[in-house]
């Protein structure tokens, strides 16, 4: 056997291994109430050096050595790539219209009380040292840890919103549409961060402008082309074949001026036409990118996670401190501004509840600065460790202030 077969049956291996123990974890999370997508953040987690990694150090470098990590890498992004396309396929610009005041103002108090809380404590984490990068300056990571700590999980607010019945409620409404509002508004200060890295300001403006460009020309030319192709093109594999080479030039375009390549598919994901298009899309990408890319995604986060690095009090009392800003900037901050909105005690726990939940999108951002030279390995280790926690908080604190605003009926 060749080294170039022998290193494909080796990837083939990883898929499965990956395949296998996120089903496994998926199917556990179902059975204690849990979402999905906890269960293959956990299978990342298990399947990198913070367990597997410590038990068995030898197989675990044989599974996974270094080497194999930029085709983990490779796979990896096309998986987040298409996922972010997907989650652009299902951005409701429509529920703005309803229930538009509240839903701004649970958004603004979702972003601006963690983004202040976190960017206060990387103020401190700065000045403290061994949490960034030498190269990252204040403002930038004040910039990273505050939409760090703001971003919600806009995927999983949805599904649990829909398995719920709650779509056409006030709730649901509010809740998605401040919920897509946080996300889009963490990305934008993301972009910002990358822009900034390089220190040079005609590149910043060069990312900044060559995202309006290209958002512009995503809904001023793409879209309409899309909506007469689509009419035209009655070969769906042909018309497929359109869309993906549209995601790579996008996510090309954008990873070369400085931004990332899902901000590109995002951006065409929400500028594809509705009316049965971006749904029909969704059905044909979604599924592939869901059950075989996006768990690579989790095992290649899983890998740059190292729990033991958090040795001392010290950086445990500092990942718990992080921990708190994002679940109160979240819980309490969305919670008031549903109730001086005019929103019931019940309800208002409810939406407070949705917002808390940061879940893939949370991993995909902090993966992004991770790459890029942000932060290190040690405050990602705390940042997962937040992610998942607040994830695993969203069913049950949903569920119980679901309850809450039954009973009080």
């Amino acid at each position: 056997m060749n080294q170039a077969t022998s290193g494909a049956a080796h990837f083939f291996l990883q898929i499965a291994i990956i395949l296998i123990v996120c089903a496994l974890m998926r199917f556990c999370m179902r059975r204690i109430g849990q979402a999905p997508v906890v269960g293959e953040m956990i299978a990342g987690v298990m399947l990198g050096p913070s367990l597997f990694g410590a038990l068995a150090p030898g197989m675990a470098a044989w599974m996974y050595p270094k080497d194999c990590r930029p085709i983990l890498y490779a796979v990896a992004s096309l998986g987040l790539t298409l996922y972010m396309f997907v989650i652009g396929l299902e951005f409701r610009t429509d529920l703005f219209r309803r229930n538009l005041r509240t839903a701004a103002a649970v958004s603004a108090a979702g972003i601006i009380a963690p983004f202040l809380l976190g960017g206060g404590l990387a103020v401190w984490l700065c000045k403290t040292g061994g949490y960034f990068q030498q190269s990252v300056s204040l403002p930038m990571a004040f910039l990273f840890v505050g939409a760090a700590l703001s971003i919600t999980a806009f995927p999983m607010l949805a599904r649990i919103i829909v398995e719920h019945g709650l779509s056409d409620t006030m709730v649901g409404t509010i809740a998605l549409a401040a919920g897509s509002l946080d996300d889009v508004t963490a990305w934008m200060l993301l972009s910002v961060v990358l822009g900034c890295i390089s220190g040079n300001p005609l590149l910043v403006a060069a990312a900044l402008g060559g995202g309006v460009l290209y958002t512009a020309l995503c809904f001023l030319v793409v879209k309409p082309i899309l909506a007469r192709l689509h009419v035209s093109l009655k070969n769906e594999a042909e018309f497929l074949s359109l869309i993906m080479i549209l995601i790579a030039v996008g996510a090309w375009f954008t990873d070369t001026i400085g931004l990332y390549s899902v901000f590109g598919a995002f951006i065409l994901g929400m500028a594809v036409p509705r009316g049965g298009l971006a749904e029909k899309i969704a059905s044909l990408v979604g599924p592939l990118t869901s059950a075989v890319l996006l768990p690579v995604f989790f095992i290649y986060s899983g890998l740059n996670t190292r729990i033991g690095l958090l040795n001392s009090g010290t950086l445990w009392i500092v990942c718990g401190l992080l921990t708190l800003a994002a679940i109160a900037g979240k819980l309490f901050a969305c919670y008031g501004a549903a109730r001086f909105s005019g929103v019931s005690h019940g309800d208002s726990l409810t939406i407070a509840s949705l917002m808390n939940a940061r879940g893939l999108m949370e991993l995909i951002l902090l993966n992004i600065g991770f790459q890029a030279g942000l932060i290190t390995q040690t405050l990602f280790t705390m940042l997962v460790l937040m992610a998942v926690i607040t994830t695993l908080m969203a069913a049950p604190g949903f569920n119980a202030a679901k309850r809450f605003s039954a009973s009080s009926c």
